[in-house]
Order: C-alpha cells, then sequence, then structure tokens
C-alpha cells in the first residue's frame, strides 16, 4: 500500500471481515463485505454499521466560537440549542463551497464540526485563515472513530448498551452518555442514508470494544458491516450531496438546492455575492432524476433536452438497489429543472428518456 494512505482505527478489523479495502480520500476504507446491493438493502430494511471514521472534527471552543461559526459557515449557528446539530456549509469567496459541514453545539462556548475526510487539511487551513476574533481551535480528526448505525432496526439494535433513551434522540439531536460500557460517546441522530438510525464518536481507543458489543447486541437482527459503496447509493436515492460530485468549489449552494442552509439574516463570506445571486435568480440548478429507460447513468455524461440539446451534465448516477431503475442528480439550466420536466441522459452515445424528480428519489 502506498505510504501516504492513512489507516482507520479497525482497519485490520475491516480486512478481517473479508472487506475490500479501496483508497478514498486519502485513506484505506472498506467499500463493500459482500455486495453492494445487499448491504443497500440491509440498512433500509434492517440494520447496518459503517466505519466513517475518515472524517474530520475539528473543535470550536471559547468566547469567540460562535462568532467564528457565523463568519465562516452559511447557516445560522446561533439557532441552535445545546444538544443540537446542524448541517451547513463553508462558502468561499468566489461563489463556490469549500466543503458541506455538521455543526454540533455541546455548551455555549463549546461546538464541533465535522467535515468530509477529502477536505480535512484544506477546512483546517481555511477556518484558521478566518479565524481573526481568536476562536480556540483543535483538530481532533486522529483521535476519534465514528461509527454511523443506520436502519429502521437501528434503535431495536443498540438501545440495550446504553441507558440513554434512544427513540428520544431527535432526527439532528444528539447527547453524550455511555454507550457500550464507555463513557462520554457522542450519540448523534444523524446519517446519510436517510434509513433512521445514529452516528456514535468514540476515542479510538475504544472503537474496537464498541463496534465488537454493537454487533454482538445486533446479531438477531442479522446486523451488518457496510461498506461505502451502499452508503452512496443509499444518499442518491435520498438527494443528498456528496462534495466532489454535487458539490465543489465551483457550484453554489442555491445552484446546489441548498438555498435552505443558506441563511442571509447575517453576515458570512460571500455572503452580500450570493444574496445578489439569490435576487437574481440561478442559471442552473441541481436536480434529481429518474430513467425511463433501461441504462445507468454515471457522472459527467451529458444532460440533454427532448430535442437533443446538452442542457446540462451529470454529477452522480447509479442504479438504485431500491427502486430497480437508474437515478442520478446532475445540474440543468433553470428553465429545466421542475419536477416533471422530460430530459434525456446520454449513455453510450444514446439518449435515454429522462424525468426530473422531487427530491428524495426514494418515495417512502
Amino acid at each position: 500500500m502506498e505510504d501516504n494512505i492513512k489507516k482507520i482505527q479497525l482497519n485490520d478489523l475491516h480486512v478481517a471481515l473479508g472487506g475490500k479495502m479501496v483508497p478514498f480520500a486519502g485513506y484505506n476504507m472498506p467499500v463493500r463485505y459482500s455486495s453492494d446491493i445487499e448491504e443497500h438493502k440491509t440498512v433500509r430494511e434492517g440494520v447496518g454499521v459503517f466505519d466513517v471514521s475518515h472524517m474530520g472534527e475539528f473543535m470550536v471552543t471559547g468566547p469567540k466560537a460562535l462568532d467564528l461559526i457565523q463568519k465562516v459557515t452559511s447557516n445560522d449557528a446561533s439557532k441552535l440549542v445545546i444538544g443540537q446539530a446542524q448541517y451547513s456549509c463553508f462558502p468561499n469567496e468566489k461563489g463556490g463551497i469549500v466543503d458541506d459541514l455538521i455543526v454540533y453545539k455541546f455548551e455555549e462556548e463549546k461546538y464541533m464540526l465535522v467535515v468530509n475526510a477529502s477536505n480535512i487539511e484544506k477546512d483546517w487551513a481555511w477556518i484558521n485563515q478566518h479565524n481573526t476574533m481568536g476562536a480556540e481551535l483543535k483538530n481532533i480528526s486522529d483521535t476519534l472513530s465514528l461509527f454511523a448505525i443506520q436502519g429502521p432496526k437501528a434503535i431495536e439494535a443498540v438501545q440495550s448498551l446504553t441507558p440513554v433513551n434512544l427513540s428520544e434522540v431527535k432526527f439532528y439531536h444528539f447527547t453524550v452518555g455511555e454507550f457500550a460500557g464507555v463513557q462520554d460517546v457522542i450519540i448523534s441522530g444523524t446519517g446519510y442514508t436517510g434509513a433512521g438510525g445514529f452516528e456514535i464518536y468514540v476515542k479510538n481507543e475504544d472503537a474496537e470494544k464498541v463496534w465488537k458489543a454493537v454487533f454482538e447486541a445486533g446479531k438477531d437482527l442479522n446486523i451488518k458491516p457496510i461498506g461505502l459503496g451502499a452508503r452512496d447509493t443509499l444518499r442518491l436515492e435520498m438527494g443528498y450531496c456528496l462534495y466532489g460530485n454535487d458539490i465543489n468549489d465551483e457550484t453554489s449552494p442555491l445552484e446546489a438546492g441548498l438555498g435552505w442552509i443558506t441563511k442571509f439574516t447575517k453576515d458570512f463570506i460571500n455572503s452580500e455575492n450570493l444574496k445578489k445571486q439569490k435576487e437574481a435568480g440561478v442559471d442552473k440548478k441541481l436536480v434529481g432524476f429518474t430513467l425511463q429507460e433501461r441504462g445507468i447513468p454515471r457522472g459527467h455524461y451529458p444532460i440533454v433536452n427532448t430535442s437533443g440539446e446538452v442542457i446540462g451534465e451529470v454529477t452522480s448516477g447509479t442504479q438504485s438497489p431500491s427502486m430497480g431503475i437508474g437515478i442520478g442528480m446532475g445540474y440543468v439550466k433553470t428553465e429545466y429543472a421542475t419536477p416533471g420536466t422530460e430530459i434525456a441522459i446520454t449513455v453510450r452515445n444514446k439518449n435515454l428518456a429522462a424525468k426530473v424528480e422531487k427530491l428524495p428519489l426514494l418515495k417512502k
């Protein structure tokens, strides 16, 4: 393996479990253990566990913590109550997105930012560059492991491991408590699958103990380890953006359908220009679509109108394991962004009929 590829704490355990390891965002990560479709269905119908310990975590503390977060993020973190989390993004100066992230509020002067693995160094440099007010910053990414216990049976699978009533941990809220005999575990009602469940943050030294306890507790429910392949198809069915595919340094949060996390009730980096963009309207929009005939859309495939003119490009695409059809997301000219609009995706020089859909693509 290349020397510069990092290993997560439980790397050897995943290899022993039969995980197919691939380099992802600078880390050696399990992409699958059995098959993507099987793992996808395990999460949609039962319960599965992702090791997503490659994600980055920054602590922001002190009297200036909120000031810094308000400056560098698009959402309004002043609205957070203790024990609440918020989806947000770091806008850059030219209208694009440095990264998307989750902000956790622990105390009035104590927050945690969870960022994408591929952007840890970039984000750390960015937030330090803009910390002119003197907030206290600590990068704890290498000290924490993160497990996403996802699926409709998640509570049933692991409730026995904690005195915390998991059914009371609301979506995008969290608590810190005992879990699998380990103290100070962050138990968060988050996850990027749309299947329900939790994400738990544990110190690296406790990771193996907690992982094994979760699988022991959930074995009667056929709990399984799940790889990044299924994580991608699960998030795509929900229409959740993936940084590097659907959003990047060039895409505006307004184009990406992230106006709901872009609050002009405060000043933040590039807020003036984004406000003007909102008032003027955007030229292109990120949409979800379904294929109306057989085929699998992939990133960078052209999106065309019914006359065959190119109107955009696919950013993410797959065969939906839940729906059994080709689905995807991509940017199109704004006049084609209305749900129900007929479009086509160029797959191997053939234009396959598709339709713009309201997100999520998977209708429950």
